[in-house]
């Protein structure tokens, strides 16, 4: 429900942004590069899976935040809605609001992405006592940032977040991998 209601509340901004020129329908919602768009889909959402994995295989149980270890013990159903509402906001307020708003203000498409990275890291606070934490969202949300500057449409790094998120909880419970002990 949180979250559902920060995605609101962020989409409303995007709104606002829109209604003022700050950004334009073309800079949230492009569709003129569909296999560019099917690609980066594809190939990032299995890159960042098998990357969750090698890290979760080679990591101390641990070293992984207790709020990872027990998204899996929940029913699909649930599983997928979180996954998809925490996805949804994330994206809408990194890559909608905070990547688009930099990229307004600085020069280097880059320098907004390292910098929404840096604040989407930052406000994951509950891995500040596991900071190898910290570098399995890193990479992710780079991902993300890049994804989103070479397509211009929200909708890709949204489904791969959301396809990363839901793989990886499924893959443990369902125990196709586990936790090193």
């Amino acid at each position: 429900m949180v979250f559902s209601s920060f995605a609101l509340i962020s989409a409303a901004i995007i709104f606002a942004l829109v209604v003022y020129d700050v950004l334009s329908i073309q800079d949230l919602l492009s569709f003129e590069h569909p296999i560019t768009m099917a690609w980066s889909i594809a190939i990032s959402s299995i890159g960042l899976v098998l990357f969750g994995v090698i890290v979760a295989l080679s990591t101390p149980a641990s070293y992984i935040d207790d709020t990872n270890k027990s998204y899996q013990k929940h029913s699909v159903t649930v599983i997928f809605a979180f996954t998809f509402a925490g996805a949804l906001f994330e994206e809408i307020l990194f890559r909608g609001i905070i990547q688009n708003i930099l990229n307004v203000y600085v020069s280097h498409s880059w320098l907004a992405i390292v910098i929404t990275t840096v604040l989407f890291v930052g406000m994951h606070v509950q891995y500040y006592k596991k900071p190898l934490m910290l570098l399995n969202i890193t990479i992710p949300s780079l991902t993300f940032g890049w994804i989103y500057s070479q397509t211009n449409n929200l909708l890709v790094p949204f489904l791969v977040h959301f396809l990363m998120n839901f793989g990886i909880t499924l893959l443990f419970k369902y125990n196709v991998i586990r936790l090193k002990r």
